[in-house]
Formats: C-alpha cells, structure tokens, sequence
C-alpha cells in the first residue's frame, strides 16, 4: 500500500524537519507510540449459560516491530520512539491521536530523502563521513549517560544525600515584614506619625507607599532572612520586635517604615519538596564525575595556547 503524507501535516514537517536532531533528557519506550489493542468489552452472559474466559488482549508491539517499508527498508516501533524522543516537546504542537501518523509521516520522508542522497552518493563523501560520526558520538554520550549515569542515582543515594543536608543544616533567623515606602524624610515622618495615632499599617500602606506591589499587599513582604534585602532596611528590620514599627529608615529606594509581623526560625525543607532537586543534582555530579575520570583517560590535546586557556577555564567554573 502507498502512504502520502496527510496534508495537514506538511506544514509543520517542513517546520519540524530538522527536528530529529534535537536532543532531549525524557528516555521513551521502544513502543511508546504503539497503537492501544482495545478489546470491546462483551455482554454479560445469561445467568444460566455457561461462563466463558474473557479473550486476552493483543500483546503489545515490540520494538522490533515493522510498521511500513519505504523501497523494501523497514520502519519499526522502535524507530517511531526515536523520532518521538528527537522532536521532543515540538512534537506536543501535533494532536494525540495524529501522533503517531505524524511521527511514521517525518520517517518516511526521511528514509526517503536518504535514499535519494544515496542514489547521488552523498553518502560517500566528507561531510557525510563527518556527520556521520558526529552523530555516532552524540548518540553513544546519549547511551552512556542513561545506561551508567542515570542509573547509578539511586533512591536510596538521593535519602542519603538528604539525610547528609538535614544533619548539616544550620537554622537561621528570617522575619515576616511589611513597610511602607515614601519619597522624602517629611512623609515618611506624617506616615509614622499616623501609624502612632493608631491608623492601620495595611491601610496606610495602600494608601501612602510607592511601593507598587505594596498597593495591593498592604506593604507586605512575606518572609526573608539576612543578605536578602539592602542593608540599611536589613539592619533596621532585624533590630525590631514583633508588633513594633520603625523610625523612618533611608536606603537607595527612598524613605522606609518598617513593621515586623512574625519572627521564624529556618527549618529543613521536607525530602517531599526537595527530591526532585537532589535527584537532579546527584545526576549532575554523577555526569561531571565521569567526564573528568575519561578526560583524564583519555588525553586530550589543544595546539592553540589560548582556545586551550579558555576551555580549561570553562570547566573550572563549570566545578
């Protein structure tokens, strides 16, 4: 049977055609996008008939899989995933259930074109030849890093890396503060002063501060610890007790009246909150740990003195 490229898909493959060099970090099964075997669901038997097995649902297709021939050479399940994971996230602008025609549509193009190319023996050239290896290369890292990075980050070594955090954390003190923020010393001043004679700080704070989230807010900030505001506000904040109200403070902003609401000190973040990010971290160090054993395995050689100075000194700030 011959299959044309459906006409609502032409259009983006020709956006998309350079899309299976794109690389990304989600590992797709081999049959990711095999169709669903759907097995309708039977009528209920009569109560006096006798029960039946229910039929076992088509197995899955394996990788192996042919799923169409472009001039006799296959296209597998396997070969479908591959394209899936090279688009990557540009494959989210097609709709679900056109998937799959969508990711056989771009395979067949490409085994097309290829064919062509061999036909005029591209493949026998330099560039090719240099592709080719370039691509070998890239898709051998994309193997090792999921066969002996990735794996080698365990649940068991995130908890430990989390336990480590909890036993070294040292609590620090953060305040929960609104203030209110004026132009001149004069304001600030009128500002305090009705603040004295009892006027609410949320209602001045909407009412006086140029602050412009402070409008909304009633001058709130929300909680923060030291080195995290401009000194002079820092300074003045800390030195407050709860329920208490500044003098007015000058920084680089204007003139401040600083109110401190609760006074907290900080506490581990939960495993829960924080697994992602140490997984993501240990994956990281895992990575960084394996390049430098093979670059030092491997020797590696610069004849330009200065292209060379300036490649070291990206992976020293890489550390």
């Amino acid at each position: 049977m011959t299959i044309q490229t459906p006409k609502g898909f032409r259009s983006t493959l020709r956006t998309l055609a350079g899309g299976l060099l794109v690389t990304t970090a989600v590992a797709l099964s081999p049959v990711a996008f095999a169709q669903d075997a759907i097995t309708p669901a039977a009528e209920a038997p009569a109560a006096e008939a006798p029960a039946e097995a229910a039929p076992e649902a088509p197995a899955a297709p394996s990788a192996s899989t042919v799923i169409a021939t472009v001039g006799g050479k296959p296209i597998t399940e396997g070969d479908l995933s591959l394209a899936a994971e090279d688009i990557g996230q540009q494959l989210q602008q097609v709709p679900p259930e056109q998937q799959r025609a969508f990711l056989l549509s771009v395979l067949i193009d490409m085994k097309v074109m290829a064919e062509a190319a061999r036909e005029n023996a591209l493949d026998q050239t330099d560039e090719y030849k240099a592709r080719a290896t370039f691509l070998q290369d890239k898709a051998l890292r994309r193997l090792f890093f999921a066969e002996k990075i990735a794996t080698s980050v365990t649940p068991e070594s995130v908890k430990a890396v989390y336990d480590e955090y909890v036993t070294s954390f040292v609590p620090t003190q953060e305040i929960h503060a609104r203030h209110i923020l004026v132009a001149t010393e004069d304001e600030a001043k009128a500002v305090k002063a009705a603040l004295d004679g009892g006027k609410p700080f949320e209602v001045e704070a909407m009412e006086k501060t140029i602050d412009p989230s402070g409008k909304n807010s009633g001058g709130d900030l929300g909680f923060f610890g030291k080195g995290q505001m401009v000194p002079e506000f820092e300074t003045a904040a800390f030195m407050l007790e709860v329920g208490q109200v500044s003098e007015p403070v000058q920084s680089q902003f204007g003139w401040h009246i600083i109110k401190v609401d609760e006074k907290r000190e900080t506490a581990p973040q939960s495993f829960e909150e924080m697994q992602g990010q140490l997984g993501q971290t240990a994956i990281y160090d895992a990575y960084d740990a394996a390049v430098t054993e093979y670059r030092a395995k491997y020797a590696v050689d610069i004849p330009d003195a200065d292209l060379a100075a300036q490649v070291q000194s990206q992976s020293d700030a890489g550390q």
